[in-house]
């Protein structure tokens, strides 16, 4: 590493952690290796002499990372599973910990793959037909027509800024995206589906102040803040997701960890899904409640 490499790194890391950046040596490194064009593990072994220009350039992105600018917005990038989204002003950005939502969602459709008619579900053949609800950037459709080709993708999103991001996103990935609210979303699959899969908006109005700046100033409030429990999108995906779902088809969707008795309750006080459970993250913390449809 060039003495110049080391000394802008530190100085950048010293001025987002005095920032209150939760992870300032990642968001530093991450910065400079974007500025270079090169990856964040190169740093240490290969990286170029930064040029003036270079360093001027990246000065400016840990000035705006400091006020507290989302670092995927600065890339113009995020990693989700094995893709690459592009992000920005506009969209949610996607959380790591929604990669497990989306791996539960890939693996109940890699167990579909191959059916025939006369194998259970009884009835049903074809390839697994997914359906992504309130999709934002388009994370979770792409990840599992990424992981599942032979999957029938579905999304929907609401917000107009938000569906421009997912076209550029699902662009040629052979997903069928709609602009429109999940109440109403996919009439014509109604009772075709296999799986249902959102991350809905499920912050309480009343915890405005405890959101991440990041989120706060940037994220689209259409997808962080539901009610003043935090659950009216829940219960609204509930109700779609039993109109769509064949029988014996399974829903899952993210909540807050606050939220892990409270979302699956969502589910069990309608009397229409059976094996509802809790799913915790990597840090066991409660994360998403997935059920399947019992008629």
């Amino acid at each position: 590493m060039s003495s110049a490499v080391r000394q802008s790194l530190n100085e950048a890391t010293a001025t987002l952690r005095d920032a209150g950046v939760a992870s300032p040596d990642f968001d530093a490194a991450e910065l400079l290796a974007f500025v270079l064009d090169t990856r964040r593990a190169l740093l240490l072994i290969s990286a170029p002499q930064p040029t003036p220009a270079q360093l001027e350039q990246y000065a400016d992105l840990v000035a705006r990372r400091a006020r507290r600018e989302p670092l995927q917005h600065l890339t113009g990038v995020a990693a989700f599973r094995h893709v690459e989204l592009a992000v920005g002003p506009g969209v949610f950005v996607p959380r790591p910990e929604t990669e497990l939502l989306a791996g539960w969602a890939i693996e109940q459709a890699r167990s579909l793959v191959g059916r025939v008619a006369g194998e259970e579900p009884a009835g049903v053949s074809g390839p697994p037909v997914v359906v992504d609800l309130c999709t934002g950037s388009g994370a979770i459709a792409r990840a599992v027509a990424d992981e599942v080709p032979t999957a029938r993708v579905y999304a929907v999103e609401l917000d107009e800024g938000a569906h421009r991001w997912a076209e550029r996103n699902l662009d040629g990935t052979g997903v069928e995206l709609r602009h429109g609210d999940m109440a109403d979303a996919f009439d014509d699959l109604v009772g075709t589906v296999d799986v249902v899969v959102c991350n809905p908006p499920y912050i309480p109005l009343e915890a405005w102040e405890s959101v991440a700046q990041e989120a706060r100033d940037h994220d689209p409030h259409l997808a962080l803040f539901s009610g003043d429990d935090g659950l009216v999108a829940m219960r609204v995906l509930e109700r779609r997701a039993a109109l769509l779902l064949r029988s014996g088809g399974v829903v899952g969707a993210e909540h807050a960890d606050v939220q892990g008795d409270s979302a699956p309750e969502v589910f069990t006080a309608t009397g229409r899904w059976s094996e509802v459970r809790d799913h915790p993250d990597l840090a066991g913390r409660a994360r998403f409640v997935t059920a399947r449809l019992a008629r």
